[in-house]
């Protein structure tokens, strides 16, 4: 399970343990699937990456992909864990305040946003994460100075979100508008010959 996620998972766990003593069976269901659901939606699977080359740093669908930016959009069944595509040392974590549009409209440009500078031998790679419409909430598991590896986990963005990143000089982009792709395995650009 994903950091951090234990409220998440124990809280309507521990109303299901609660409300087995009071035998209040039609409300113990609703607490067990809620806690089952935030199991799943909480997940972490390890992964491995497909080959040589940066690596897609979220699970999802590919809504936005040129050779200056990628954007996947994560949704509700994805994992939303997400890593770093390229190994490097974290320059700087910016937060940033915002809306809360659904994060697969244009219109999540405005949307809260957590800006992760990377420096990779290749050059700058630039990952935001963005938020969507429910929970809204952004983890970061990754400071400046921090040295990351490739497929890292660097942090999560709860129920509905979006990460956008950039390629770095000297990449050439292989993810296309419409591929589904996930985190710490897909291979989204390679070192152009």
């Amino acid at each position: 399970m994903a950091r951090s996620s234990g409220p998440w998972v124990g809280g309507p766990l521990l109303v299901a343990v609660l409300l087995t003593s009071l035998r209040i069976w039609p409300l113990l269901g609703a607490a067990l699937a809620l806690s089952i659901f935030m199991a799943f939606f909480h997940r972490d699977p390890e992964r491995v990456p497909h080959g040589e080359g940066m690596i897609s740093p979220a699970d999802g669908l590919v809504v936005e992909a040129s050779q200056e930016k990628v954007a996947i959009f994560m949704n509700h069944h994805n994992v939303h864990v997400n890593r770093s595509p390229l190994e490097g040392r974290v320059k700087s974590v910016e937060h940033g305040d915002g809306g809360h549009r659904p994060a697969f409209f244009r219109s999540s440009s405005k949307n809260e946003r957590n800006l992760i500078v990377l420096e990779t031998p290749e050059g700058e790679v630039r990952l935001t994460q963005i938020t969507g419409l429910l929970v809204r909430r952004i983890v970061c598991y990754v400071g400046p100075g921090d040295f990351v590896e490739r497929g890292q986990r660097i942090g999560m963005i709860r129920f509905g979100s979006r990460v956008e990143f950039s390629i770095p000089p000297g990449y050439s982009l292989r993810a296309a508008t419409g591929d589904r792709v996930r985190a710490g395995e897909t291979v989204v650009a390679v070192k152009a010959r």
